[in-house]
């Protein structure tokens, strides 16, 4: 697809991959630059601590996860929203079963490669 095409990703087409336990990923809509992907997670989800190269933007649909960066932490409730800055590790937990939409630019080829 080129940046110039349009495509309607519908939710329910999409597959959900379970990439670690408590978590459910779906790739949405994406192109070379921007990507869409929703997260579910379990009550009790801890993420791995890690980092990326690209940035992240987060919105929290429902619930309340809490993200660790740089000896910090921050509580995103549904509404929220927050900029994972890319190179910078952090890790995420849910407090409570939580769903979220993250924004990636660029676009991670390790999520479209499982996508399909």
């Amino acid at each position: 697809m080129t940046s110039r095409d349009l495509e309607l990703v519908r939710l329910a087409d999409r597959p959900a991959h379970s990439p670690e336990a408590g978590l459910s990923r779906q790739v949405l809509a994406y192109n070379a630059r921007l990507m869409l992907v929703r997260h579910v997670m379990e009550t009790g989800w801890v993420g791995t601590r890690h980092s990326h190269p690209h940035e992240q933007l987060v919105y929290v649909i429902r619930g309340h996860i809490r993200v660790e960066w740089n000896g910090r932490t921050l509580d995103a409730h549904a509404g929220d929203s927050f900029v994972v800055p890319g190179g910078v590790e952090h890790q995420a937990r849910a407090c409570e079963e939580s769903e979220v939409l993250d924004v990636f630019t660029p676009y991670r080829e390790e999520y479209a490669e499982g996508s399909a």
